[in-house]
């Protein structure tokens, strides 16, 4: 079964060969890493992972929680399964299509960026309503004025990130966690830029 973890390790060589010989010693099997974020002596990454029936998730977590300078940040299921879809190919997918480049950004941010849903929205005379979103996307929404990528207050459900599109904004929502980091916020505010250049 795919799971997605996000790691944060000593930015030094050989921690991340110890992370992985912990992850394969707790019975997991890596299928993909992708460096997130590099910040203060530290790097952030996802790895993705298959783990057998029968071997909990904690015990991943233990082993590589044991580590010097390790902490895993957060641990689930990953529905997308099979790979992480890097940028340049979110990229690729829009110019292929420049009519639709906007809405089909829309479906594959859930993939890019690992979140649950992803919601294009436009301010109208009775509110905000929905231009384009995924299927798990709420159906309304309450939000202030948005002039940057913005992490949003969200609940106990969904952390979520709210950021401009043009006219409308873009919002996204991750179950349970983990924050939105800074590199998130820009990488989604290049790829917004890029799919309105696309699409005109």
């Amino acid at each position: 079964m795919p799971y997605l973890m996000r790691v944060e390790l000593p930015d030094v060589p050989g921690s991340l060969g110890r992370v992985a010989s912990a992850i394969g010693e707790a019975g997991g099997d890596i299928d993909a890493i992708e460096i997130v974020e590099k910040r203060d002596g530290f790097a952030v990454d996802d790895v993705l992972l298959e783990i057998p029936a029968g071997t909990m998730p904690d015990s991943i977590i233990s082993a590589c929680s044991v580590l010097d300078g390790v902490s895993v940040l957060w641990i689930s299921r990953y529905a997308a399964g099979g790979n992480l879809f890097l940028d340049l190919e979110v990229v690729e997918s829009l110019t292929e299509d420049p009519a639709t480049a906007q809405d089909r950004l829309v479906d594959l941010l859930p993939i890019a960026f690992r979140v649950d849903w992803a919601a294009r929205i436009r301010r109208g005379t009775d509110g905000l309503e929905v231009v384009h979103a995924t299927d798990a996307a709420p159906t309304s929404f309450e939000l202030g004025a948005i002039t940057a990528p913005t992490r949003l207050p969200g609940d106990e459900t969904y952390v979520e990130l709210a950021a401009p599109f043009g006219e409308d904004l873009m919002l996204l929502g991750r179950r349970g966690g983990p924050e939105f980091l800074d590199s998130e916020l820009a990488r989604l505010e290049h790829l917004l830029g890029l799919a309105i250049t696309i699409s005109h």
